[in-house]
């Protein structure tokens, strides 16, 4: 028989408690899996990496509210705030305190004072929160939507802190926003979440009805103590299946990015539901986008093996969505450094050849004062001066997964992210390979 959720819960939270500070912690479930050895060289660069993209979280949230600029422009620009930006930030301090780079009682006043915001004062409807917002009041931005999916990075940033810093404030605010979230009203029956709702014209009109970025809404909704969805939801959206080149993995005709975020938290490694495992197939996702750019060297000469990347980020038109396969968007030869970034989890050796070769031929063209550059054109010698902070953000995240695992660990140690895969049908994969960085 199975276990109500709440014994569930009550089972898995033992051992759930916060990270002791300065110590790596133990990992959950998956301690079976070994971390791929990094040279010192490796290491070295994946710190610099790791503290310059931390920089950009650090001087753009805002001081009182702890909310964290969507773009960060040369010349300021407007203080809008996204809120997944704020999510990845949240997860960001966590990884700075346990790595030095900021003192460990900063980082937790840091972390209490932007929780204090977003339960006390900041706008939302039934839980969920405007997806742009003003980073000083937390007020909507203009026409934005109330976002399901920018609500649950948010969220899984919030979790991550509950679960690193010893403070019992942080701890209950985190938990009181994940719980204040009404998953019912943005299901509306099923069978599929709603991407958002606006006061003028009530719900969107488009579902998360396809395979996407979306893995970790579904199971924040399902795995929360309170309003949860039915895990039935997991098996409803549709996972098309694809090839590429002799490759055949689950996709959808969107950018690299849909391959990363959910991973950015939960840990999918030696896990499958009845339909994939879904590291794997971002490992494969990746294989595909790798081979898509080389396939595009006679167009952009500069595309070979040891530099490729394209995800949605900056352009010389602004922020475009362009990537593939199959081809998406008005590629022009630029490169964005996260599409590797984001990816060094499933593909440690070619995407840390990739980076390092973009640090070290392209210069200021690809590196700056917080880390990669949001884009640049290897071959026009165009680089973005925008920053936007969900690209610095999965980079900094899964830099960290690739070498300690820490957010998978921490995350993953939240009782209502294990209900959640074990309502999905997550069971251990009987086999697995080593990570390989050769």
């Amino acid at each position: 028989m199975l276990l109500t959720r709440r014994a569930m819960l009550s089972k898995l939270a033992l051992g759930a408690a916060g990270v002791a500070s300065g110590a790596v912690p133990l990992r959950f479930g998956n301690s079976r899996i070994p971390q791929p050895r990094f040279s010192p060289q490796d290491e070295a660069f994946l710190e610099e990496i790791g503290r310059a993209s931390f920089v950009a979280f650090r001087d753009h949230a805002h001081p009182q509210t702890g909310l964290v600029k969507d773009i960060i422009r040369p010349n300021g620009g407007e203080n809008i705030s996204s809120i997944a930006s704020t999510g990845f930030g949240l997860t960001a301090l966590c990884i700075a305190a346990q790595r030095g780079w900021v003192p460990h009682s900063k980082a937790t006043e840091q972390a209490r004072r932007t929780l204090r915001f977003l339960w006390n004062e900041m706008p939302h409807v039934r839980g969920f929160y405007y997806h742009f917002v003003d980073w000083q009041t937390g007020e909507r931005a203009g026409a934005s939507e109330i976002s399901s999916i920018d609500t649950a990075i948010l969220i899984c940033g919030a979790l991550t802190c509950r679960q690193y810093f010893r403070d019992a404030e942080i701890q209950e605010l985190a938990a009181n926003i994940y719980d204040r979230v009404n998953w019912q009203w943005m299901y509306r029956n099923g069978p599929f979440l709603n991407h958002g709702w606006t006061p003028e014209y009530g719900f969107l009109t488009s579902q998360w009805d396809s395979y996407c970025e979306h893995m970790m809404l579904y199971l924040l909704a399902i795995g929360a103590n309170r309003n949860p969805i039915p895990p039935e939801a997991w098996g409803a959206w549709r996972r098309p299946w694809v090839g590429f080149d002799g490759t055949r993995y689950i996709d959808a005709e969107a950018p690299l990015f849909i391959h990363q975020y959910s991973h950015a938290w939960f840990d999918f490694r030696v896990r499958r539901d009845a339909h994939a495992d879904y590291f794997e197939n971002s490992t494969l996702a990746t294989r595909a986008h790798q081979r898509f750019c080389t396939n595009l060297s006679e167009e952009f000469p500069q595309y070979d093996d040891e530099l490729w990347g394209i995800t949605a980020s900056a352009s010389p038109q602004g922020y475009v969505i362009w990537g593939g396969p199959p081809r998406i968007g008005p590629i022009d030869g630029t490169v964005v450094p996260c599409a590797a970034g984001g990816s060094l989890p499933f593909l440690p050796g070619p995407t840390l050849q990739v980076l390092s070769n973009m640090r070290e031929r392209y210069g200021n063209s690809a590196w700056g004062e917080y880390g990669f550059t949001d884009a640049f054109n290897p071959g026009t010698g165009w680089a973005a001066d925008d920053i936007y902070t969900i690209n610095t953000g999965i980079t900094l995240l899964m830099a960290e997964n690739a070498r300690t695992g820490l957010v998978w660990d921490l995350f993953m140690r939240n009782p209502e992210a294990r209900v959640a895969m074990r309502y999905a049908g997550f069971k251990s994969s009987e086999v697995f390979k080593s990570p390989n960085i050769a």
